[in-house]
């Protein structure tokens, strides 16, 4: 499989103006717009924008093969094919290589936008004021990109790339509303597999569901999950497990039946002082104080 290390080699094999900068490059498709004729890998961002027709894209785990647009982020050293694609308008790619943001916020805040880590399917549609948005966002880099680069040059396009990226994540928002109303309530459908796997015996034998599991289970990936969630009911994933967990320890805890390291061992907990300190940060007082109150 291909890596790119270089920019300048990317464009070359895919027919693209040599870059202008050799750690950052646009490229605006016309109606047409591939990626190579087969899988690779690289050391860059990717951000698309484009309504496809017909074509394959494929990113992680999932490939698809019609209606993939509108907006896609890809991450370094991520699988990624575009092959074929067909779009309704013109569609733009950024490329931004991982040494352009040393320095910057945006290294670090780059990390926090989990959609570079959502499936194929989990992209990003526009409404047509939000393109446009993206849009203007684009030409602002643009302008920058083709004007002869100086030393503001860097930080004015990675201002701009900051927007759009900003931009993205409250779409997002948007669509996770909007999602959550077509496909119904995702905390319900989250506690729907837990209940499976507590009932199926897997606590005990594979101990803690773990997030990646349950969005597997949900076919959605694990940033899209916890990010739906988080828009629903404003806790994360992992925060609705232990939520789960908890109010079932506190069902237990009001039995005669079990000891506090018998119900947390049982409930997937290999370490009994963290289950002590989550059932104490969740509830306020220690699982020995509930139970003792329970009994009494």
């Amino acid at each position: 499989m291909k890596h790119y290390k270089i920019l300048s080699e990317l464009h070359r094999d895919n027919g693209f103006p040599p870059p202008e900068n050799p750690l950052f490059s646009i490229y605006q498709c016309n109606e047409v717009c591939s990626l190579g004729d087969r899988e690779f890998t690289s050391d860059f961002y990717v951000i698309g924008l484009k309504n496809v027709v017909s074509g394959i894209i494929r990113y992680g785990r999932t490939k698809y093969d019609h209606e993939c647009g509108s907006m896609l982020f890809f991450k370094p050293r991520q699988v990624i094919e575009m092959k074929n694609l067909e779009l309704d308008e013109d569609g733009f790619l950024l490329f931004v290589h991982e040494d352009f943001l040393n320095g910057h916020l945006l290294h670090h805040d780059i990390k926090k936008y989990h959609y570079f880590d959502y499936e194929t399917n989990e992209a990003l549609h526009l409404s047509p004021k939000e393109e446009k948005v993206i849009w203007e966002v684009y030409r602002k880099i643009e302008i920058e990109y083709n004007n002869n680069q100086d030393e503001y040059s860097r930080e004015i396009i990675l201002a701009n790339l900051d927007t759009m990226l900003k931009y993205s994540q409250r779409f997002y928002k948007r669509q996770f509303i909007n999602r959550s109303e077509l496909s119904g309530n995702t905390v319900t459908k989250f506690n729907e597999e837990i209940d499976k796997y507590v009932a199926g015996g897997l606590l005990s034998e594979k101990g803690l569901p773990s997030v990646n599991y349950i969005a597997e289970r949900l076919n959605i990936s694990p940033g899209y999950l916890s990010d739906i969630l988080k828009t629903e009911s404003g806790k994360t994933a992992l925060e609705h497990i232990h939520i789960y967990l908890i109010s079932e320890a506190k069902n237990r805890l009001a039995g005669k039946d079990e000891t506090v390291s018998e119900i947390a061992y049982a409930l997937g907990f290999e370490n009994l002082s963290y289950f002590s300190r989550l059932f104490k940060k969740e509830v306020g007082v220690s699982p020995n104080m509930f139970k003792k109150q329970m009994l009494n």
